[in-house]
C-alpha cells in the first residue's frame, strides 16, 4: 500500500505542475482501428491463438502534458466474447533535462482494465475480473549516439473487486494452474531503433523501420487467476512501419515473434503474428 500512495503522490504532483505550466492549447488526438492475426499481451495469448480487433481513442488534452485514452480488445472468435477487454487510462507525460544527451522523456499513468460482459460487483462463483494498474515509463532518445532508444517500464497491478477472477479464483483452486494472483509488479525493457531505406518506394523516399524488442520480468502477476513464477517470462521482435494515405490517415502493417521462457505465462514457446493498423490523427 505504501508504493501505491507514492506512485499516486508522483501522478498528482507532475499534473499539478503540468496544468501550472501549461499553455493555450488545442485538443489533439488519434483514432486507431487495428486488425491484429493475434492478441499477445506481456506475454499471455489472450484469445488462444485467435485474431482479435483493437479499437482506440487516444487525447493529448490542450497540451497540457495530460492525456485520456480508451481502448478496445476484441476477439473475432465468438467463443471469447466474456473476454472483451476495455482498457481506460489517464496518463501525464514530460521530458526531463532539456537537451541533454541524458533527456528522458516520461510517463505516469494509471489504467483501468474492465470486462463488460463479466459481472460487475462479483461473487464466489462468477467472480469480478476488472483490474488496475499504475505504471511509469522512462525513454531516452539520445542516450545511445547509433540511434537505439532504450526504455523502461514499471507496472503495479492489483484487482479491482474484492471478488475478483484472480483472487476467489486461486484462493478457491489449488496450483497448478490456478493458486496465483494478479497483484503484483512486472518489469518491461525495450529497446528501438528506425533503420532508414532510401529510394524503397518512389512516394516514399526516406521508408522507416520501425525496429522493436522487449523483454518482460513477471514477478509473479497472473492476470486471470493464473500461478505465475517470478522469472523473466519472454522476449518480443517485432517491426512496424507507417504509410502516409493522407488526410492524415496513416496505414502500418507490423509482425512480431515471441520466444516464451516461462511457461506459466504462456504454454507456447514461440508466437509469432501480424497486425495491421490505420490511425487518424486530429
Amino acid at each position: 500500500m505504501m508504493k501505491e500512495a507514492i506512485l499516486s503522490a508522483v501522478v498528482l504532483s507532475l499534473g499539478v505542475t503540468g496544468l501550472l505550466q501549461a499553455q493555450d492549447g488545442e485538443l489533439h488526438g488519434v483514432v486507431d482501428l487495428t486488425f491484429q492475426g493475434k492478441y499477445v499481451w506481456r506475454g499471455f495469448d489472450i484469445y488462444e491463438d485467435k485474431s482479435a480487433i483493437q479499437s482506440s481513442i487516444d487525447l493529448d488534452l490542450f497540451g497540457t502534458g495530460f492525456g485520456a485514452s480508451v481502448m478496445g480488445h476484441r476477439a473475432n472468435s465468438a467463443e471469447f466474447e466474456n473476454r472483451e477487454r476495455w482498457d481506460y487510462t489517464l496518463y501525464y507525460q514530460n521530458r526531463l533535462f532539456g537537451e541533454e544527451p541524458y533527456t528522458t522523456n516520461y510517463r505516469v499513468g494509471w489504467v483501468y482494465y474492465d470486462y463488460p460482459d463479466q459481472p460487475k460487483k462479483g461473487t464466489m462463483m462468477a467472480p469480478n475480473a476488472s483490474l488496475q494498474e499504475l505504471h511509469a515509463v522512462l525513454s531516452w532518445p539520445k542516450i545511445c549516439p547509433a540511434g537505439f532508444v532504450p526504455t523502461y517500464v514499471l507496472v503495479k497491478m492489483w484487482p479491482s473487486a474484492s471478488n475478483s477472477f484472480s483472487g476467489t479464483r486461486s484462493s478457491m483452486l489449488p496450483s497448478p494452474p490456478f493458486g496465483g494472483s494478479a497483484s503484483g509488479w512486472a518489469h518491461i525493457f525495450m529497446l528501438d531503433y528506425g533503420l532508414s531505406l532510401e529510394g524503397l518506394l518512389p512516394d516514399a523516399p526516406n521508408q522507416v523501420l520501425r525496429l522493436h524488442s522487449e523483454l518482460v520480468y513477471n514477478d509473479g502477476v497472473g492476470p486471470a487467476g493464473q500461478s505465475v513464477d517470478h522469472d523473466w517470462s519472454n522476449v518480443v521482435f517485432g517491426v512496424a512501419t507507417d504509410f502516409d494515405l493522407g488526410h492524415n490517415i496513416t496505414l502500418t502493417p507490423a509482425v512480431y515473434h515471441q520466444i516464451t521462457m516461462e511457461k506459466t505465462v504462456n504454454d507456447d514457446k514461440d508466437e509469432t503474428w501480424v497486425t495491421v493498423g490505420a490511425k487518424y490523427e486530429f
